[in-house]
């Protein structure tokens, strides 16, 4: 009970004694293999004892007496026989080898077997077979102890592309079972640290949302002179921005979370938003898709993604700002190009990493580094993409594309 208890834990075990298993089982069938084949050939090749014969002429006189032995050879050459004579001469007796049948095969006078089934090829047949047998017959035993190291992999996997909920299944009592084990612990501990983090970055920007009510109430209660008048306005330039990032980061931490609703899925006309938020700024429209371009998604997030880019262009821009909406096969695209510094594209997938902003960019007015870190977010909740392109003149500048699913 004890060495089964250890091969129940040690999964090297139990791979090696499935190997050497069947290594044991193949050699000892080449063995015997061997020794039929051997034994065979010996019986073909022996020489069988001498027989009494007698030589008689057409006449049925006796020509002579004597004792006849089978010379050995191979079996293609026919049989010879050595004859000594009653009067002392030694006479040779040769046969032609076996007539064939008319289908090809051996006659059955000899006894002899197919080409195929002699020695050697009759064991290098068997020992093929045999291989065969014992790899067929070994490999469900290995497959089946290594299969859940593969269901562990696929977990980890998934859990490495960010669905934390995953867990793999917990089978025996091997390493394999232990380290399963381990990591739906460790998972469970990651699951429950990231679900506090992100409750708790969501309850607190929704409680700094009070005091910044009651600065906005006290600065009105300020006087009108031009110190106070100057004072104000700089208080309420960065009210408005701590209000902007209080905002992001709320809906930030809502979107990394799944089960929050975040509104109402519904189609949403993807060119009257743009010329709404074009129109807000005073950038240029170009619809390059023929008809209406919907697709199924929350309004309000899609409203929030587009005026991102925008905000974001207009931010870094020298030049004029384009929105251009188009239809690629199932997807409807938008791309915001500006005439902008550019992003190198070493830091076109950096950017939209959260509170991630390019090298000189935290002096620049405006921005905390989650506007297109957003964007992505929101891409992504309506089974999309977000990137960072060059534009398509080749000019100066970036291009944001936005992709979504039509309806």
């Amino acid at each position: 009970m004890k060495l089964l208890h250890v091969f129940s834990q040690r999964l090297y075990l139990r791979i090696w004694l499935a190997v050497v298993g069947g290594v044991a089982v193949l050699t000892l069938t080449v063995a015997w293999a061997w020794k039929i084949a051997d034994e065979q050939r010996v019986q073909n090749n022996a020489a069988p004892p001498a027989r009494e014969i007698v030589l008689r002429n057409a006449l049925g006189e006796v020509v002579t007496e004597g004792r006849a032995s089978r010379i050995p050879g191979p079996p293609g050459e026919g049989l010879r026989f050595e004859i000594a004579g009653s009067d002392g001469q030694t006479y040779e007796l040769r046969m032609a080898p076996r007539e064939r049948r008319e289908g090809g095969g051996p006659s059955s006078r000899d006894g002899a077997v197919a080409f195929w089934l002699r020695p050697p090829f009759g064991f290098l047949w068997m020992l093929g077979l045999v291989g065969v047998a014992v790899a067929i017959g070994v490999f469900p035993i290995i497959r089946r102890l290594l299969k859940r190291l593969e269901n562990l992999q696929r977990g980890v996997k998934r859990f490495g592309e960010g669905d934390l909920s995953v867990r793999v299944p917990e089978h025996g009592h091997d390493e394999v079972a232990d380290l399963a084990h381990q990591f739906n612990a460790a998972a469970a501990r990651i699951e429950a640290l990231v679900t506090s983090h992100k409750s708790l970055l969501a309850n607190a920007s929704h409680e700094l949302r009070s005091p910044l009510t009651r600065i906005r109430m006290g600065l009105e209660f300020m006087g009108e002179d031009p110190v106070s008048a100057r004072a104000k306005s700089e208080i309420q330039r960065n009210i408005n921005e701590l209000d902007q990032l209080v905002d992001e980061i709320l809906l930030a931490s809502r979107l990394d979370t799944r089960e929050v609703d975040v509104g109402t899925v519904e189609s949403v006309d993807l060119i009257g938003l743009a010329a709404e938020e074009c129109a807000r700024i005073g950038a240029e429209l170009e619809v390059q898709a023929g008809g209406a371009l919907e697709v199924q998604g929350i309004a309000k997030l899609l409203r929030r993604a587009m005026r991102n880019l925008l905000e974001n262009a207009r931010r870094y821009s020298r030049g004029d700002i384009t929105l251009i909406l188009s239809r690629q096969h199932a997807q409807a695209v938008i791309r915001v190009e500006d005439h902008g510094p550019g992003v190198p594209a070493a830091q076109r997938e950096r950017i939209f990493e959260k509170f991630y902003r390019l090298p000189g960019a935290s002096e620049r007015s405006g921005g905390v580094g989650l506007g297109l870190s957003l964007v992505r977010s929101i891409a992504e909740r309506h089974g999309g993409s977000a990137r960072c392109e060059g534009r398509l003149d080749g000019q100066g500048g970036a291009s944001f594309v936005l992709s979504l699913p039509l309806a």
